[in-house]
């Protein structure tokens, strides 16, 4: 037998020369035949086995959504917090045009420039609005603590806020300074001059 008629043989049995008939050609190759693989496969479990694949499916991407969900939250908490400590900054600089308003002569009141201060101060509190700060309504309101420091108490109904020393601010429902504020003693206001 020539080489070529070998080769011939080799092809139509389909093992090479130097196979014997018992060996499987995966071995010689480098393959390993798993004999699990050939066994019967049972429904059920294979059933179980993606059901128990499912929920781990839906556990993890309930996990993902429950993070994403708990990172925008922390990441709004965070952008609040940092607007809170802006504003509280700048809530003096609020106060001081707001006292300089208070304090203008009735006689300069139409000048030019205290309209500028006015204007000034109009924007400002609009710019503080704009991003949620609010002014705490507080003068006839009854006293609360967590939205009022009391400085001192005046002649008013007792409990009550009767004026306030310096407003207070909230931003989105949250107390950022409390309103310095007299409270009413419960006594009638009385001329004591007579």
């Amino acid at each position: 037998m020539n080489a070529i008629d070998g080769c011939a043989k080799s092809t139509r049995t389909g093992m090479t020369t130097g196979q014997t008939d018992g060996a499987a050609p995966e071995a010689d190759a480098g393959f390993e035949v798993d004999d699990e693989a050939n066994e019967p496969v049972d429904v059920a479990t294979l059933e179980a086995e993606l059901a128990s694949v499912r929920q781990q499916h839906l556990r993890a991407v309930a996990d993902y959504q429950n993070l994403r969900r708990r990172s925008d939250e922390e990441r709004k908490e965070y952008a609040r917090y940092t607007l809170a400590a802006l504003v509280i900054n700048y809530l003096p600089v609020l106060d001081d045009l707001d006292r300089a308003i208070g304090s203008v002569d009735a006689e300069i009141a139409e000048h030019r420039w205290v309209e500028g201060v006015r204007m000034v101060e109009r924007k400002f509190r609009g710019v503080l609005e704009a991003s949620g700060v609010r002014p705490i309504d507080a003068v006839g309101q009854p006293f609360d603590p967590a939205q009022h420091e009391a400085i001192s108490y005046a002649p008013g109904p007792e409990g009550q806020v009767v004026a306030v020393a310096e407003p207070g601010y909230t931003l989105d429902d949250r107390v950022i300074r409390a309103a310095r504020v007299v409270i009413g003693n419960g006594t009638a206001g009385t001329d004591t001059h007579a």
